[in-house]
């Protein structure tokens, strides 16, 4: 009974994305087909976390794994966004807090071979820009070593404007190539977090066009990664 509801519901917003939207995807073959992984990607909008799912699942990745997310507590109590959240198994976290029994849930899910959505910034960015990115990505990737997945996505800060506008708003979505963090550095553990944390936020910034990437447009690591893709 609850997938056949999941499906309708993806089905439905799906045709909504087709009809109202432009979308673009790019590099969706590169998720991984044989293992859990995190999917971590920048954050504009709350119909971020629908578009990713709505992707995976057109492009018939979610009949191999099973997707859900990390989704703030504070959304417990919104009405609409409890039930969908619900709906999808989604893995409450307390961001204000070690939560470590929602760690527990996530390491497992993706052990089980789940692919886990993560905005490793924490929250949607104000800016329409990338915003410093908090450890907890870098801190779940070290306890599951599994993929992490870059994914950067444009155009969904601006859906409603766009729409009300009589306009249909073009979003792209790029997944980037897998990759692996080194393991922390036990002896300096707090820098190691947040060097690994600046990796991922870098790996995404690289796919995204330069008035996305924020706080790490002048990154050091970023820099580096554009210079191997001359």
């Amino acid at each position: 009974m609850k997938q056949n509801l999941l499906k309708a519901i993806v089905s439905i917003i799906r045709f909504l994305f087709e009809v109202l939207t432009t979308t673009e995807v790019f590099g969706i073959d590169l998720v991984p087909e044989d293992s859990g992984c995190i999917l971590a990607m920048n954050h504009l909008s709350r119909i971020d976390p629908a578009l990713v799912y709505v992707v995976l699942d057109r492009h018939k990745i979610l009949e191999r794994h099973p997707m859900t997310a990390l989704v703030a507590d504070t959304y417990k109590n919104v009405p609409g966004i409890n039930w969908l959240v619900n709906l999808v198994d989604g893995i409450w976290i307390n961001r204000e807090d070690a939560d470590f029994h929602a760690i527990r849930e996530a390491r497992q899910f993706m052990l089980n071979g789940g692919q886990l959505g993560i905005a490793p910034e924490g929250t949607r960015s104000h800016t329409q820009a990338l915003i410093e990115g908090k450890i907890g990505a870098a801190f779940l990737a070290d306890k599951v070593q599994v993929p992490l997945v870059p994914i950067a996505i444009t155009g969904t800060e601006s859906t409603f404007y766009e729409l009300l506008h009589f306009r249909r708003p073009h979003f792209t979505l790029e997944v980037g190539e897998p990759f692996q963090l080194p393991p922390l550095d036990r002896q300096n553990r707090s820098d190691s977090l947040r060097c690994n944390t600046d990796e991922i936020m870098c790996r995404i910034a690289v796919m995204l066009p330069p008035k996305y990437r924020g706080v790490y447009a002048d990154h050091p690591r970023l820099k580096e990664l554009l210079s191997e893709q001359e």
